[in-house]
């Protein structure tokens, strides 16, 4: 049996005996408990987060143009 052969028995072997041991179950069960935790959390996904970001972006350069709109407005009204 070569090197190679070895070695990709050896790990076929332990893959099969964390396979069969509680050390599955409580991956799995820690998975579902953490899964459970952020679902509480309301948390959004990245997308969702840049998507918000973007119309953020948008709504602040928009507000920044009223504002000076409304500045040249005031401007003229305050002129004799």
């Amino acid at each position: 049996m070569d090197k190679t052969n070895f070695f990709t028995d050896m790990q076929n072997k332990i893959s099969q005996a964390i396979e069969n041991s509680p050390a599955k179950d409580i991956e799995k069960n820690v998975k579902a408990m953490m899964a459970q935790g952020f679902t509480k959390l309301d948390l959004v996904t990245r997308d969702e987060f840049d998507i918000q970001a973007q119309v953020l972006e948008k709504t602040r350069a928009r507000l920044e143009a009223l504002e000076a709109q409304v500045a040249a407005l005031e401007a003229q009204l305050n002129k004799p």
